[in-house]
């Protein structure tokens, strides 16, 4: 995001964009976290342990672990295009 907008809105929207930002980024590293945790258990499950049904949990843990990789990068995406926009809208407003 270029930084440039700063000069043409006023600081506490600036401000507030920039803690939207900061969030969405923290909340896409919760993602990241979430992913390589149910990723770990999934992979220990399946080769560790010999019950047959843990290791269809482990299976199951490390697909799903894909899955919320996708869904928190498709969140931080639409996040920061939502951010983008109103900071389009509020220059265009100051102008």
């Amino acid at each position: 995001m270029p930084e440039r907008y700063y000069e043409h809105i006023p600081v506490t929207d600036a401000l507030a964009a920039e803690r939207t930002v900061l969030s969405a980024e923290r909340t896409f590293l919760a993602y990241l976290r979430t992913s390589f945790a149910m990723f770990i258990t999934g992979l220990t499950g399946s080769q560790l342990l010999r019950r047959e049904s843990l290791v269809v949990t482990g299976y199951v843990l490390t697909a799903a672990s894909v899955g919320v990789l996708i869904v928190g990068a498709i969140r931080y995406r639409a996040s920061r295009r939502r951010v983008r926009h109103l900071i389009a809208r509020l220059v265009a407003t100051q102008r």
